[in-house]
């Protein structure tokens, strides 16, 4: 454990002193307690709607079990992460460009392995997930619910995004998400806001949130903040079938508006609590 300590710690030094030492790219999680909220959608739109700001932008699927954002994406991954980690392919092999100014890269079951690599191995694997330092913005779809993987991603990241809708099962379930995060990582600060998606008025997605965050601050003592809603709308279902994101297919559609105003939200609250892309590593593993 201390080869690996001292391993991470200098892949840290080189990303601090060498030549994009200054850049520090913010890594966002988008996780949910349960599945069939549009997590996947929202990750995607999301990532676009970063790439229409000029941000250069990696998406990685992090669902293991259910990767679809290639389906959303209509594209077909040659390669994952798993290449990347045997040392059949580089990093840069296995990246994805898009259509929609995105990168992308599929995850398939490669994360959760990365806790079982030699001090030899995860070296090897940090060098080449430290390629993506010169991206902007790393978004991670991670799977619904409380798996060992979903946890430790969203532990790492800068921000995770946690999604519910107004059904009282997706509420539920996203305050059991936040509890189960908030005490599993009791010394570490989690950057945790609530997007609430679906909805049918502002009024309807303030009133979830502002239950949700009164409940989680009453009996967890934890901050979370609200970072927006999504409406409710047909234009989403339809870009679902054409494998086109919505943020494409109509730009001006109230979800669309909506993503667009989140990411906006976001970046004026950028300030520096990015850490970049060996932190993140560095505090992936501290997990096990």
């Amino acid at each position: 454990m201390e080869d690996q300590a001292r391993e991470l710690k200098e892949l840290m030094e080189y990303e601090r002193n060498g030549a994009e030492g200054s850049h520090k790219t913010r890594i966002i999680a988008i996780t949910s307690g349960k599945g069939g909220v549009g997590k996947t959608n929202l990750a995607v739109n999301m990532a676009i709607a970063y790439a229409q700001l000029g941000k250069k932008v990696v998406l990685i699927d992090g669902d293991l079990g259910m990767a679809n954002v290639n389906v959303l994406l209509n594209v077909v991954p040659q390669y994952n992460l798993m290449q990347v980690i045997n040392k059949q392919k580089t990093m840069q092999e296995i990246i994805l460009d898009t259509e929609f100014g995105i990168k992308f890269i599929a995850g398939a079951n490669g994360f959760s392995k990365i806790a079982n690599l030699t001090v030899e191995e995860l070296e090897d694997f940090a060098k080449q997930f430290a390629q993506l330092s010169n991206a902007d913005i790393i978004i991670i779809d991670t799977g619904a619910g409380i798996a060992n993987n979903v946890l430790q991603f969203v532990a790492a990241a800068d921000e995770v995004f946690v999604v519910t809708t107004p059904e009282p099962t997706a509420i539920t379930d996203a305050y059991g998400i936040i509890k189960i995060i908030t005490t599993e990582f009791v010394d570490r600060e989690i950057n945790i806001k609530l997007l609430v998606n679906r909805v049918h008025s502002a009024e309807e997605g303030k009133r979830i949130s502002d239950r949700i965050i009164t409940i989680i601050g009453q009996f967890l003592n934890y901050k979370v903040d609200y970072i927006g809603f999504v409406y409710d709308d047909p234009v989403v279902s339809a870009s679902v079938l054409r494998q086109k994101p919505f943020i494409v297919v109509n730009p001006t559609s109230k979800p669309a508006v909506c993503l667009k105003h989140i990411v906006g939200r976001i970046e004026k609250t950028e300030g520096g609590s990015n850490e970049g892309v060996s932190t993140f590593l560095k505090k992936f593993l501290h997990k096990k």
